[in-house]
């Protein structure tokens, strides 16, 4: 089976990037420059390169979470640390927790060396987050500049996911029960990892039943042929997106060597990680 390169590149960065979400001692620090929890430091870094912007607006831009959930983060946030503090503290984690993963600084230079390109031919149109994280500068120590760049770049294709989810008739909930009707993620997780209550999941389901795209159970669905027809072409449209509108300066032969370089730091990555389940089931907020 081939898979599209845009597609390679993807599931080599966003382990990369997930280390300053998933990694250890998230929370803790966001606590260390005044945020209060998990989920308020999760909204905060990940919004900051925005400004202190809104709910509303983050609401809108990372698609999918509960209002109620950004509400309790935001602008709360804003007043416990500033989106510049928020910037350093993650930029810091980040690269203290790869660091400690194993990252060879002469690898991380050679992908940076890679990368720059598609950050810097990147078609920003419509990708909000892409564009703020491509703004901020590029550090010069190559890990930092690596998850600086596998961030901005994961950003450009989450931007270009949601609007494939737009143009296919998608909202961030719906989109949500797709996954889980695709084996892709349990409910149990997923759920309540985006503040979405059990009658606000079962009402999503039954647009969707009605759409035909999903059969089963509301805790349990599955997609019908026309939802996996349906899922497959917005996973189809996301891949094309960030390949046409970035990464298609990357030669065959670039993205061979980037999967293959990275690939020891793509499993530290993974198996350093702590799961969203985890963080549900501990009650970590």
């Amino acid at each position: 089976m081939v898979i599209h390169p845009a597609r390679q590149i993807w599931t080599t960065l966003e382990p990369v990037h997930d280390v300053v979400y998933f990694g250890a001692g998230v929370k803790e620090a966001g606590v260390g420059i005044g945020l209060r929890g998990y989920w308020q430091t999760y909204f905060a870094f990940r919004a900051a390169p925005l400004g202190a912007v809104t709910p509303a607006t983050v609401q809108a831009a990372f698609a999918g979470f509960h209002p109620d959930m950004v509400r309790r983060a935001l602008p709360e946030a804003w007043e416990r640390a500033n989106p510049q503090r928020c910037l350093d503290a993650r930029l810091a984690l980040a690269t203290g927790l790869l660091r400690g993963l194993g990252a060879a600084v002469a690898d991380c230079a050679r992908a940076v060396e890679l990368l720059a390109p598609a950050r810097s031919a990147a078609d920003a149109t419509g990708r909000v987050l892409f564009a703020a994280n491509a703004a901020l500068p590029l550090p010069a120590d190559p890990v930092a500049a690596l998850w600086q760049l596998a961030t901005a770049l994961r950003e450009h294709r989450g931007d270009g996911h949601v609007a494939a989810l737009v143009t296919r008739g998608l909202t961030g909930w719906q989109a949500l029960v797709m996954q889980v009707a695709a084996g892709k993620v349990p409910e149990s997780v997923l759920r309540p990892a985006r503040g979405v209550s059990e009658t606000e999941w079962s009402d999503t389901v039954d647009e969707l039943r009605a759409r035909g795209l999903i059969e089963g159970e509301p805790l349990a669905p599955v997609l019908t042929g026309s939802g996996a027809e349906l899922l497959a072409r917005v996973e189809a449209d996301t891949d094309e997106a960030a390949w046409t509108g970035a990464l298609a300066v990357l030669s065959a032969d670039a993205v061979a060597e980037l999967t293959t370089s990275l690939a020891p730091l793509v499993r530290s990555a993974r198996e350093g990680m702590v799961a969203p389940v985890q963080r549900i089931a501990s009650g970590e907020r």
